[in-house]
């Protein structure tokens, strides 16, 4: 442009003399001004990304950052969880050969049991078997020994049956506590195993975004800074004109008053369309405040949707809920406190709460349940419309669709209303 300029201003001082040449620059400076202030405007717009980004950016990096520590503490969970396994297993180990032993010992006394009725039976019966050994005595004091004698072989047989019975109901009792023990342990290793995969989708959900979001950066800084380069350029012309007329008739002075007047005008009248603007946002209506009971309950979680992080056991303490930090029926006991309900704050209490209903007659409000690492191990709160608001484990607390997709084909028709 600079070069088209003065070219243009060389041929009409050849033809008109210098004369011409004030009113040619301030046509170009105005030409100038009015490309200057598009890349102005347009540069704006791109800081204005670039600061949108960047907040975007930030607030991502804190729920990343959340979700990290959600995971290190699942982790943790995870560990101690398998160390309670191994120690359950040392334990049942140590049981089952407490029990080998006790079997010996039962199997023993069975046979000494098994010999002694044999002997009983074909003596003719036990009465007999002890009548013949006392008459059989040569002396009193052997008749006084033979029946202390008999007297012990009688107490050793009942006590050797009462030992015989406590062995068994011993055995009986480690099996059923070893079993029961691994039993609830399993299952636990089973919740977390399946948080802990979740968890793991989740960070990389997280990490896919945050690529997004520097992409987004960069191509924002990237026209910022060409933005930038072209309104230098543009400085650089206008003060060559600007330097240039000066030197020129006065006549450019008054062109230059002109054009100063009609920038303030542009300035006053952008001003004035920034305060417009400010006034109408200004009188955007403000939030309403959550009512009691059922609405309250369907209303609660709103405050956390894009502010919370899934964790294993999390919404069960003041510090938990104060960070966001739910998994799925700690949110949903959380709600319904909102509400003035108690309710239980595991899906196996949940699943047993309230009054069922079939699916075609939910309405908002109503727990529904759904079969994802195991059944029912996931749970959240219809709000209608086919849709339900939850801890999941991708999002934190949010909105979810269960009329398609993978939460429609996870729910499993259970249906829990609280009255």
């Amino acid at each position: 442009m600079k070069k088209k300029i003065i070219a243009l201003n060389t041929t009409i001082m050849l033809g008109l003399g210098a004369f011409a040449l004030p009113a040619v620059n301030a046509e170009s400076l105005d030409d100038i001004k009015k490309e200057r202030s598009d890349v102005k405007s347009d540069l704006s717009k791109a800081e204005k990304e670039l600061a949108a980004v960047l907040t975007e950016l930030n607030g991502l990096e804190e729920k990343i950052a959340k979700v990290d520590q959600a995971v290190a503490d699942n982790e943790k969970i995870v560990k101690e969880t398998e160390k309670e396994i191994e120690e359950a297993k040392a334990k049942v180990k140590k049981l089952e050969e407490e029990i080998k032993v006790i079997q010996e010992r039962i199997d023993k006394r069975s046979e000494i049991l098994k010999e002694r009725a044999v002997a009983i039976q074909n003596s003719g019966g036990s009465n007999v078997n002890y009548i013949e050994v006392l008459l059989g005595s040569t002396s009193f004091s052997d008749f006084v020994d033979r029946v202390g004698a008999i007297s012990k072989i009688v107490d050793a047989d009942e006590e050797l049956l009462i030992q015989h019975d406590k062995d068994k109901k011993e055995v009986e009792e480690k099996k059923a506590t070893v079993d029961k023990e691994l039993t609830t342990l399993n299952e636990k290793m089973t919740d977390l195993e399946g948080m802990r995969e979740q968890l793991k989708e989740q960070e990389a959900q997280n990490d896919k975004l945050k690529a997004e979001l520097k992409e987004k950066e960069e191509v924002a800084a990237e026209k910022k800074s060409k933005l930038q380069a072209k309104d230098v350029d543009l400085a650089a012309m206008q003060a060559d004109i600007e330097s240039s007329m000066a030197r020129q008739a006065p006549v450019e002075a008054s062109v230059t008053n002109n054009e100063s007047t009609s920038t303030a005008n542009t300035t006053n009248s952008n001003s004035s369309s920034k305060s417009k603007s400010s006034a109408k946002a200004s009188s955007a209506p403000a939030s309403t405040t959550v009512g009691s009971g059922m609405q309250a309950v369907i209303s609660a979680g709103n405050k956390y949707i894009g502010k919370s992080v899934y964790v294993f056991g999390g919404g069960r303490s003041a510090s938990d809920i104060a960070a966001g930090r739910f998994d799925c029926s700690g949110f949903v006991h959380w709600a319904f406190a909102q509400g003035g309900y108690s309710v239980g704050a595991s899906t196996d209490a949940l699943k047993n709460q309230g009054t069922p209903v079939p699916a075609s007659q939910m309405q908002p409000g109503d727990m529904v349940f759904f079969n994802t690492y195991k059944t029912d191990g996931h749970v959240g709160i219809y709000i209608g419309g086919g849709k339900f608001i939850g801890s999941q484990s991708s999002t934190g607390v949010a909105i979810a669709d269960m009329s398609s997709g993978y939460w429609a084909k996870a729910f499993n028709g259970r249906v829990n209303r609280i009255n």
